[in-house]
């Protein structure tokens, strides 16, 4: 079962350092983009995954095609995918060895959510961090790099 309870998903995000976000986009007036920003802000690393504008920068971050290209760990893969398309991300995340998935609000695969569980992640679905990391109080994250 996806993560529902507050104290379980406040961990996470508490935990969680490397974000690798499927979906990142280079327009302002896509909810990826603010969203990625909030959590550069908030102290995370964000890895932006798009083979649209793969070379590309967002953020000052480089754009990845693909989540197997990344080649460093992989905390959470935060979803920015049509329901249908979110699976196939998810058995990327699982592949390079993410500890977690996130599926945006809007985002509802079961069946995707279930790999991921069967192969050990944790799954949040149907949420959005930038929603969630203020209404749960997570503070700003520390991280050493």
């Amino acid at each position: 079962m996806p993560l529902t309870a507050d104290a379980d998903i406040k961990a996470l995000l508490e935990t969680t350092r490397t974000i690798a976000l499927v979906g990142a986009s280079d327009r302002p007036d896509r909810p990826s983009y603010g969203v990625m920003k909030f959590l550069q802000d908030w102290g995370y690393r964000v890895l932006p995954v798009n083979p649209q504008i793969t070379g590309e920068h967002v953020h000052g971050e480089y754009v990845w095609r693909e989540l197997s290209q990344i080649g460093e760990p992989i905390d959470m893969v935060d979803i920015f995918r049509r329901p249908m398309a979110a699976g196939e991300a998810v058995d990327e995340a699982i592949a390079a060895g993410a500890k977690s998935v996130w599926l945006q609000i809007g985002v509802v695969n079961e069946e995707a959510a279930a790999r991921a569980e069967a192969a050990g992640l944790k799954v949040v679905m149907n949420r959005c961090p930038k929603i969630d990391i203020p209404r749960l109080g997570v503070g700003r994250i520390q991280n050493s790099g």
